[in-house]
């Protein structure tokens, strides 16, 4: 491989490098904890866990609605980079816009999380579709761990950043902790945006189309029919696309419910926060090693080991009562989390055509989305129906055994040929 394709590698996992800023210290670390304690103060807890449920699914269904649009606009455009960076920066700006929020205005930092997490999702399509231009075909499964592996350890060191200042305010010239959760909110903000610039400058796109904005506006709803027949036409591809939105509900649920839950069962946020940097850091090597993995024994096999370890941390959840079950729990699912979504990735990747990637992970990152309106108000209502939240955690389970059963029928061999034949 030569210098520059190298280049294009990284400069494209550095990415995620950059916005899983976001996803460790606002999705799934300070905002919900601040969010239960701070904007929500005096809330009850099961009020405020269907709040935070409520909150993600909003935004999802946005995205929802949006994702198949643009991914086919990007493909007539032939602009996924610079699609990509500008639903970065929007989301990063949303994102500062957090340390501004006054304690009790919980309305007005649900506007601003759901705006960041409508950038994040968009952004992460079109990342998502720039995967099978930079990476040779023999090599989609390490790239797409690279990636995630790059973001669980920048957004790891970052987090951990973050988490000194809360405790020691004081050392950054800071008042308080709620001070420091606020800052780490605008930092989240420049740092998403510094490191995007490497993808800026050295990723280029190929494939491109040349076509007008407004006729590839009024060309994409056309087009998306035509998406919809011709997935039908990839079975293989409908089907593990089914898997998908069924089994990544499960891991996007307890990645922004984690810490709510936690917290619901009265463990102590410095606990809940320690254990998500566990996470992050056990993450790094094994998204890294699951490629390998991937790459022996088929990207399936390994997403399948993966959500039987989900099933296995979902039942055994349920009983957790300390803080250093918690910490187990977060171990365990660092040596899978990054595994199942890079896998999801690249296996995703082989099953469809190569020119119209933005069109179709346009689709992949709709259902993953629409996953994660299911699960959050799955947890939230059966918690308010049960007044439990260890009832409401167990409900991910269907999710987890419902993929894991469909994945297990998608024959990828069958699929790849039918993707290239397109």
């Amino acid at each position: 491989m030569s210098n520059a394709n190298r280049k294009s590698i990284w400069s494209w996992a550095l990415y995620d490098w950059a916005n899983s800023a976001f996803a460790t210290v606002v999705m799934a670390g300070f905002f919900p904890i601040f969010f239960k304690q701070f904007w929500s103060s005096g809330v009850p807890v099961t009020e405020s866990t269907y709040q935070l449920g409520m909150i993600n699914s909003v935004a999802s269904l946005i995205v929802v609605a949006m994702s198949p649009i643009l991914g086919v606009i990007a493909d007539q455009l032939g602009r996924r980079k610079g699609l990509l960076l500008l639903f970065a920066c929007f989301g990063a700006v949303m994102t500062g816009g957090l340390y501004w929020v006054e304690k009790g205005e919980w309305q007005v930092a649900a506007a601003l999380y759901v705006c960041a997490l409508i950038g994040f999702s968009s952004a992460n399509l079109f990342y998502d579709a720039l995967l099978p231009i930079v990476s040779p075909s023999d090599w989609l499964d390490r790239v797409s761990a690279l990636g995630f592996a790059l973001g669980y350890l920048g957004g790891g060191l970052l987090f951990t950043m973050n988490v000194w200042m809360t405790l020691k305010p004081e050392v950054f010239g800071l008042a308080n902790s709620a001070d420091a959760v606020q800052l780490a909110f605008l930092l989240t903000a420049l740092w998403w945006i510094l490191f995007s610039m490497p993808l800026w400058l050295f990723v280029k796109e190929t494939n491109q189309t040349l076509s007008t904005p407004l006729k590839s506006l009024t060309g994409g709803f056309k087009q998306l029919r035509q998406t919809l027949r011709k997935i039908h036409q990839l079975p293989q591809t409908y089907r593990f696309l089914i898997a998908y939105w069924l089994y990544i509900d499960g891991v996007d649920t307890i990645i922004r419910m984690a810490v709510d839950y936690g917290l619901a069962i009265g463990l102590d946020s410095n606990d809940l926060i320690t254990a998500l940097l566990l996470t992050q850091f056990i993450g790094f090597p094994a998204a890294l090693v699951f490629g390998r993995i991937g790459e022996r024994y088929s990207p399936r096999t390994a997403i399948l080991l993966a959500l039987t370890v989900y099933i296995m941390v979902t039942l055994y959840s349920i009983w957790m009562h300390s803080a250093w079950q918690f910490y187990l729990l977060a171990g365990v699912i660092g040596l899978v989390q990054g595994g199942v979504q890079a896998l999801s990735r690249s296996l995703y990747s082989r099953l469809i055509p190569v020119k119209q990637t933005a069109e179709f992970f346009g689709f992949y990152n709709m259902l993953g989305k629409f996953a994660a309106v299911l699960g959050p108000i799955l947890v939230g209502w059966v918690t308010i129906l049960s007044g439990s939240n260890r009832i409401g955690i167990l409900s991910i389970l269907l999710l987890f055994l419902l993929g894991g059963y469909l994945l297990l029928r998608v024959d990828v061999s069958n699929g790849e040929k039918q993707a290239a034949r397109y």
